[in-house]
């Protein structure tokens, strides 16, 4: 390598499932750089593979959906593929839905530890401007949903109007999520609403979560009747308030449920909203037909 300053130091990636992973290991993230500019590293198989060339103090991500870009802290970024030429990959479809653009997650993706392949045949809006998400396919081969926010919101309250989702099956999982891709099931930098019974008939069906949801203090779980619902979360330095109500959720609604968390709130940074629906496959209740909700509208005040 020509052009390393001294302290510079190279990062290698690896990209399966839809996600980069630090290589060769999470407690080994850097490679050293000789003094003759020449640098080895090792790597477990990937689809894709890329090397970072970052500055001194540069704390990299042990997993990331996408690489950082090159700026203060990354001097220079290559990827190659499997076959050791260039990686190139494609511009994600998006869709307009409650006035922002959103981009279709597509291929195999890990949700809550079950790899799903996500396509974005299973995405529309109807004539009305209602988001459908659905899960297709058979027991042999689901497909699943997912749309991202294009950009970054920060602060605010988001809200999102659910159609009834008591036909969901065990199995099926509906997250209202706001998350910035990196991190790990220790430092997941991500706000949740989940709507799942999680793979077992008798569960609760809904969740407010500040990951990492391990800790008891930062997991709250309730049950959502048959009904459209509005679930929102106002999210404010070290603060952020889960709330719950029939129908719009407008101004006097009767509450079905409102949470306070205070400790492990993260900072607002490259956040992005995300609507996915997907399957566990590791509950006790194996998913047995295609499932569909209905999002009614997404709303942000900041």
């Amino acid at each position: 390598m020509t052009g390393a300053r001294p302290g510079q130091r190279i990062v290698l990636y690896a990209r399966n499932d839809g996600r980069w992973a630090i290589q060769p290991r999470s407690e080994q993230p850097f490679t050293k750089i000789d003094d003759d500019g020449r640098w080895a590293g090792s790597t477990q198989l990937g689809s894709d593979y890329a090397a970072l060339l970052v500055e001194p103090g540069y704390s990299p991500p042990e997993l990331a959906e996408s690489l950082p870009a090159v700026g203060t802290s990354v001097g220079a970024l290559a990827i190659v593929n499997d076959r050791g030429t260039a990686a190139v990959f494609p511009s994600p479809k998006t869709i307009n839905f409650s006035g922002y653009e959103w981009a279709l997650s597509s291929g195999s993706i890990y949700r809550a530890g079950s790899r799903n392949f996500f396509d974005p045949a299973n995405v529309w809006t109807d004539a009305n401007g209602a988001l459908h998400l659905r899960i297709s396919g058979s027991q042999s081969k689901w497909t699943a949903a997912e749309v991202k926010l294009t950009r970054s919101l920060g602060y605010g309250t988001y809200r999102f109007q659910v159609r009834d989702i008591s036909h969901l099956e065990p199995s099926a999982v509906l997250t209202l999520v706001s998350w910035d891709g990196v991190g790990t099931e220790q430092n997941r930098r991500e706000l949740d609403v989940e709507l799942s019974r999680w793979g077992y008939t008798n569960n609760d069906n809904a969740h407010y979560v500040v990951q990492p949801y391990y800790i008891p203090a930062n997991i709250v779980r309730f049950r959502i009747p048959a009904g459209v619902f509005t679930h929102s979360f106002h999210w404010e330095p070290r603060q952020v308030t889960f709330s719950s109500a029939a129908g719009s959720g407008s101004t006097g609604a009767p509450l079905l449920k409102q949470h306070v968390f205070n400790s492990g709130v993260p900072v607002a940074g490259n956040e992005s909203v995300r609507i996915s629906l997907y399957v566990l496959d590791k509950g006790q209740v194996p998913l047995k037909n295609g499932n569909e909700v209905v999002i009614e509208k997404f709303e942000y005040l900041p």
